[in-house]
């Protein structure tokens, strides 16, 4: 599986190319070329002196690193094994409540290019084990600023081998001073999951943010609707695919993949649990009184009619004096639409 990530207040990956910028941020577009390997040989046929020329295949272009610009808080694109060591730190952690056959996060990674690659030297980072637990993370390059206009994670991700059980999310952990990254575990407090995931038939784009309740100071995981779009093709196409989350300063959110919106909506109302709670929360434990009256409506005991009340006479008693006001239409029916309309 190769995998592109990058992320961490620190940053803890999962896998590709990988940048966590604000919307302002220029970036080249990737360069895309087809995979020129597994293009047959040609062959022309002169029918004058009946020779046969073989072509030979076209040479694959050579990969150009890309370059950032603007307010960049984090970029990776796995340059070489060296580079990769130098920056990104392995977790050496275990993970709790596992068997201690697996508890160890002692999964390996490789700069190497993919199987199928496009461009000479472009290389990624590949998860090399199998049913092992995985975590490598890198601190950002500064602190993120979340009140800039918009803010934008985005990595690539391709699945070369096809996905059985596993994910190739990224983490933007909680900033700690005393965060130690070589004991990274799932269990670590994070700010921002954003990424796929998949075990069996269940295809997930997670995108869940931990938000701190203001009253109690208690944490809980907002987890975004699932996509309505099918998420199938991208763990079982073996092709790469870009992963952007971007979520904005009115509280608004979108996701896409390889640029195509796949979801969208607001932080603050359209998370599960959401952030605001409904105005009217049901009770649980609430119940009638023992003396609860079912009735809709109820006679007063107490009511009594007025002294000089006449049974005899009707409801409804005409007014002798009552005129019609001057331009009265009578033809006109009692009821007529209203021209005005009430603006929120």
């Amino acid at each position: 599986m190769r995998v592109a990530i990058h992320l961490l207040c620190g940053v803890c990956l999962l896998l590709g190319s990988f940048v966590a910028a604000d919307e302002d941020s220029d970036f080249e577009d990737d360069v895309a070329a087809e995979d020129f390997d597994d293009m047959p040989a040609m062959h022309s046929h002169d029918h004058d002196d009946e020779t046969v020329e073989s072509v030979k295949p076209l040479e694959r272009p050579t990969y150009t690193k890309p370059s950032a610009n603007g307010n960049v808080y984090f970029t990776e694109t796995f340059e070489s094994e060296d580079e990769f060591k130098a920056r990104w730190i392995l977790s050496r952690a275990k993970k709790d409540g596992a068997d201690d056959s697996i508890a160890k996060y002692d999964g390996q990674w490789s700069i190497e290019e993919p199987k199928e690659v496009a461009l000479k030297g472009d290389l990624g980072l590949v998860l090399k084990s199998k049913a092992k637990h995985h975590a490598v993370s890198v601190k950002l390059d500064k602190t993120v600023d979340f009140t800039a206009k918009s803010f934008v994670v985005q990595y690539e991700v391709k699945f070369q081998n096809g996905q059985e059980c596993g994910g190739a999310y990224i983490k933007l952990l909680t900033a700690d001073s005393g965060l130690d990254l070589s004991k990274l575990v799932d269990k670590t407090p994070y700010t921002i999951m954003f990424g796929p995931d998949k075990c069996g038939n269940d295809f997930k784009l997670h995108f869940i943010f931990r938000h701190k309740n203001p009253l109690t100071g208690a944490f809980e995981e907002k987890h975004a609707k699932k996509p309505t779009a099918s998420l199938d093709k991208y763990f079982t196409d073996k092709k790469s695919h870009l992963y952007t989350l971007a979520l904005h300063s009115d509280n608004s959110f979108e996701v896409y993949v390889d640029q195509d919106l796949i979801n969208s909506g607001n932080l603050l109302q359209d998370m599960s649990p959401p952030v605001n709670p409904p105005k009217e929360i049901s009770d649980p434990s609430d119940k009638k009184p023992s003396d609860w009256d079912d009735r809709e409506r109820i006679p007063d005991p107490d009511s009594v009619k007025p002294e000089d009340w006449d049974e005899t006479q009707p409801e409804m008693i005409a007014d002798d004096s009552a005129e019609k006001p001057e331009g009265w239409l009578d033809d006109e029916p009692e009821l007529v639409p209203s021209s005005c309309r009430e603006t929120f």
